[in-house]
């Protein structure tokens, strides 16, 4: 059987694509799903490849029992448009530079996270990394909500 593959992404990959993988891995896990995707995260900048996930979301993630501090950052390739059946971006900016370098035939690849959330005022997943600890408590209450709609259009499809 073949599995389905999803890869997030933000800006830095530091942040919201290493919640996003946590919080979808530990949802598909908790659904006994886990060996039916593969699931990884990226950046469309190249800023801190090699780093681990920011600190304030390693601890935000380990107080809901999602363990993201093995993660590494690094930034999309082209071969990911390939690899990968789904590519799902926090915000506009990163949509936007995803659509700018995927080639034509894997455009329909591209979703917008939020896009997934059956009910969210949030259009983007936004960026807490300025911010104080409340904004990675919100980007982890806005990705669990999206995962419950990435997961739900994934199977139906």
């Amino acid at each position: 059987m073949n599995k389905t593959s999803v890869l997030f992404v933000c800006m830095g990959n530091i942040c919201r694509s290493p919640s996003a993988q946590g919080v979808f891995e530990k949802y598909v896990d908790d659904n006994g799903l886990k060996s039916q995707f593969v699931i990884d995260s990226a950046g469309t900048h190249s800023y801190h490849v090699g780093g681990k996930p920011d600190s304030r979301s390693s601890q935000a993630a380990i107080e809901r029992d999602i363990d993201i501090r093995h993660q590494r950052a690094r930034k999309i390739a082209h071969t990911d448009f390939e690899n990968f059946d789904y590519i799902v971006v926090m915000d506009n900016d990163n949509h936007m530079n995803v659509k700018m370098i995927c080639p034509k035939q894997h455009q329909h690849k591209i979703h917008k996270m939020m896009g997934f959330s059956p009910s969210s005022k949030y259009l983007e997943v936004p960026d807490p990394y300025y911010g104080g600890d409340q904004g990675f408590e919100l980007v982890l209450d806005l990705l669990e909500n999206a995962s419950i709609g990435l997961l739900s259009h994934v199977i139906k499809v």
